[in-house]
């Protein structure tokens, strides 16, 4: 489908909306699907009614965006057999790093690079089913009833802009008692060249009544520390009865990226989601959690950590939402923040009228190493019912000194002993992974 969008009106709706160059004329795989083709038809109509958040949009307040309003964004060329790095080949025979990344744990890997998937596909053990985005249009029903179905457009404005662009991201269906012996890998790198790169990634995620699966999601670069580009995302998670998901994110972007990532999750009963995020680069990078607990004993674990310096902004943003009675949740989100930079927690826990015997539990703690560095909180707690057990808090401070005074007391230089106790910080939401491999893995990353 090619968008054909008026020269004139363009430069109206950039200068209206502060938009940038984030709309553009793209021709579409899929516009013979006239459900899809309307679907990014009003994803495109709410982000131009919308245009990017300002400093007065309450979600957006402490995130300012302002390297998104430049004009010299370059959507992505489809390549479908070259790589996207600098040896030019086919992925089949690519021998780089960035295509041949090492895991120490076994997994199913699924690669992108520049927003494209690339092949080869692994092997999937019975029960489970995983194929591009557009495939799945063709072959299943569940792309037309789910896919858009979690997403408020106007509410969260990034997602319409996805919609609009919607073409790559994974189709991953966990059938009903499936146990997947080992996690889905998505690996997503990003090699801008001297480009802005710009591009979209839309997963639907669905695991049925009885699976339970791991999912991994790494976001890293190759190039300058300083390469700029953006990144999109958007999941929508679906997880049944009685079915559990683990969903990790490692998010390694390059120094001036941006990097913004919607989790859209409905949680039936007795099923479990857990969430476990850790956020290091990037100059502006944004995940944000949403779950609807939906049914009696749903639960919902959201964990986070972010590591930063400079003048980059990590934001955590999570919306629990209890919409029936005995329902649980907790989250746990730590942070360090150095330099000149800012770390952002908004966190909110809704507790539905009816939602009796529900548990809510929610904390955010900062370590500030530099007299510059900035921290805003904003924890929340909508409660409508008054038989419920419910906390949050928020706390920052500095290095303990005392601490910091016995080790070098005990031959330990300084660089060393704050780094020891960085990584103690932060080790109690790493300590929240349920796999010890995958534990030790993130611990490594950062």
């Amino acid at each position: 489908m090619l968008w054909n969008l008026k020269k004139p009106v363009m430069p109206n709706l950039r200068k209206n909306n502060n938009m940038g160059s984030l709309l553009q004329d793209k021709t579409m795989n899929g516009s013979d699907v006239f459900w899809l083709d309307a679907l990014r038809q009003q994803g495109r109509d709410t982000f131009v009614a919308t245009g990017l958040p300002t400093s007065k949009t309450e979600a957006w307040k402490y995130t300012k965006l302002r390297a998104l309003t430049v004009d010299d964004f370059e959507l992505p060329e489809e390549q479908e057999h070259i790589c996207h790095c600098d040896c030019h080949t086919r992925h089949d025979n690519c021998s780089c790093s960035c295509h041949n990344y090492e895991l120490p744990f076994d997994a199913y890997c699924f690669r992108f690079r520049n927003g494209y998937f690339c092949p080869p596909h692994p092997r999937l053990p019975q029960g489970v089913e995983v194929m591009t985005l557009l495939e799945a249009v063709h072959i299943y029903e569940e792309p037309k009833s789910k896919l858009g179905k979690l997403v408020d457009l106007k509410k969260y404005p990034f997602a319409a802009l996805n919609t609009a662009y919607l073409e790559e991201g994974l189709f991953i269906l966990i059938h009903k008692n499936t146990i997947l012996d080992k996690p889905l890998f998505i690996d997503i790198h990003t090699n801008s060249g001297n480009k802005n790169l710009f591009y979209n990634l839309r997963n639907l995620i669905i695991v049925e009544n009885g699976a339970k699966a791991e999912i991994i999601e790494y976001f890293h670069y190759q190039g300058e520390e300083k390469s700029r580009y953006f990144v999109n995302v958007v999941n929508e998670i679906y997880v049944g009865r009685e079915a559990c998901l683990n969903h990790y994110k490692l998010q390694k972007d390059a120094f001036k990226s941006c990097h913004i990532a919607l989790n859209l999750v409905q949680v039936k009963s007795y099923g479990q989601y857990s969430n476990l995020c850790v956020q290091e680069g990037a100059d502006i990078g944004r995940n944000e959690v949403t779950v609807k607990l939906q049914e009696p004993e749903a639960v919902a674990k959201v964990n986070a950590a972010y590591k930063m310096s400079g003048w980059a902004t990590l934001d955590t943003t999570t919306d629990i939402q209890h919409l029936c009675a005995h329902t649980r949740s907790k989250q746990l989100v730590k942070g360090v923040v150095d330099g000149d930079a800012k770390g952002v927690f908004q966190g909110r826990i809704h507790i539905a009228e009816g939602a009796q015997q529900t548990e809510g539990y929610q904390l955010h703690q900062a370590l500030l190493l530099s007299d510059r560095a900035e921290i805003d909180v904003k924890p929340e707690l909508e409660i409508f019912a008054d038989d419920v057990k419910c906390s949050h808090g928020a706390a920052s401070g500095e290095l303990n000194e005392e601490q910091l005074f016995y080790m070098r007391s005990r031959g330990i230089d300084a660089e060393t002993a704050r780094r020891i106790l960085v990584e103690a910080f932060l080790d109690d939401v790493l300590q929240q992974a349920d796999s010890e491999t995958i534990r030790t893995w993130l611990k490594e990353q950062i």
